[in-house]
């Protein structure tokens, strides 16, 4: 099926590439909302957006098939009070003024995707945490994700179907957790973290691509739900994993107290790695979302085989 237009909304990152890449021969048009202009790459071309005022890009929302909302500044820094700020704004900001650009719209986009985060849910190693029974966790980060959601939802778009698609690690090329655990791996650093008990809830990024267009087909879908495989991986399960899929026989474990030494060094969070992330994609599952990668070896050994 050919789409008429796709919209990533802050989609000049890793998995706004993924996606942009993956509609390339499905859509008439892709367009990147982004702070920065670049020139057109065939039927990819960026507008230029703040993510706070509106403007002549909310013209080319008109008509959209899909509208993709990425925006987020980065959490792998200190959670600083200045640093908070600007995590909750760069999110909640430019959802606001999409919902209210798409809500005095005559012909809005048919659905609205926000991707936010699994990690909403507690930290859990008894058991997986689902859209309908899973609990959401409390600290900065669940916040972050609680008002994310709350200024999505609360926007008034009658005309326009939504879904908050809480991504798990995506695991691919691009930038984010994954190659971070393969950099400690190549370094002989890549023995378990902390305990190492504690879950990896991940989806391969062509998965993460393609659950968009599944959920663009199954027009009966909305409110949250879960980006995540089926099968999520202990930590020392996927550092093992890891080692032996890039021929590495060994790797130092990090224990929590050298975790937070690293982390206050480095400028981020022990949360992002300490953290149980358990997550159960039980809507897909239930619907019958085809995965490409249900299993951690097989995604890993995929994303190593085309690696450059």
């Amino acid at each position: 099926m050919m789409y008429n237009k796709i919209i990533l909304a802050g989609g000049n990152g890793y998995l706004g590439g993924v996606l942009a890449q993956y509609y390339r021969g499905l859509a008439k048009e892709i367009i990147i909302l982004s702070r920065t202009g670049k020139a057109a790459d065939g039927n990819i071309k960026t507008l230029v957006w703040n993510g706070i005022h509106e403007g002549e890009w909310a013209n080319a929302l008109e008509g959209a098939d899909l509208l993709i909302n990425l925006c987020g500044k980065n959490v792998n820094c200190r959670y600083t009070e200045k640093n908070k700020q600007a995590i909750i704004a760069s999110r909640v900001q430019p959802t606001s003024l999409l919902g209210l650009v798409i809500g005095k719209m005559t012909a809005p986009p048919k659905l609205w995707i926000n991707i936010t985060s699994a990690t909403i849910y507690r930290h859990a190693e008894d058991r997986a945490q689902d859209e309908e029974t899973g609990d959401i966790g409390y600290g900065f980060s669940i916040e972050v994700c609680r008002q994310w959601e709350q200024s999505f939802f609360e926007t008034h778009t009658p005309e326009t179907r939504k879904i908050a698609l809480r991504m798990a690690i995506v695991i691919g090329r691009g930038d984010g957790a994954f190659p971070r655990l393969l950099n400690l791996v190549k370094f002989g650093l890549g023995g378990h973290q902390g305990d190492g008990q504690q879950y990896v809830s991940w989806i391969h990024e062509q998965d993460a691509a393609r659950c968009t267009e599944w959920l663009m087909q199954h027009q009966e879908l909305n409110g949250v739900i879960n980006c995540a495989a089926p099968e999520a991986i202990k930590n020392t399960d996927l550092m093992r994993l890891l080692r032996h899929s890039y021929g590495v026989p060994f790797g130092l474990p990090s224990p929590a107290w050298l975790l937070e030494m690293g982390a206050k060094l480095i400028g981020t969070e022990t949360e992002l790695i300490l953290k149980s992330r358990w997550v159960m994609p039980q809507r897909l599952i239930d619907n019958g979302y085809p995965f490409l990668f249900s299993k951690a070896d097989h995604a890993v050994k995929d994303i190593l085989s085309i690696r450059v």
